[in-house]
């Protein structure tokens, strides 16, 4: 099995690390609704789904 051959100092191991962190998502304000959402992503919005400001599925017409 391989095994390091000089222990790697705390620093070096945290400076290898600063890269790797969260990324804060993109959220953007339909026009239509005025509802927050992420991008590229269909919402909710008082029983109708929205995407890209159009109604694409209507929960009042799927029921009746």
């Amino acid at each position: 099995m391989a095994h390091p051959k000089r222990k790697i100092s705390k620093t070096r191991r945290d400076k290898r690390r600063t890269h790797y962190k969260a990324s804060v998502p993109q959220i953007a304000t339909c026009p239509v609704t005025g509802e927050a959402h992420l991008y590229h992503r269909a919402y909710w919005h008082e029983g109708k789904m929205y995407y890209r400001g159009q109604v694409v599925i209507d929960k009042q017409e799927a029921v009746a």
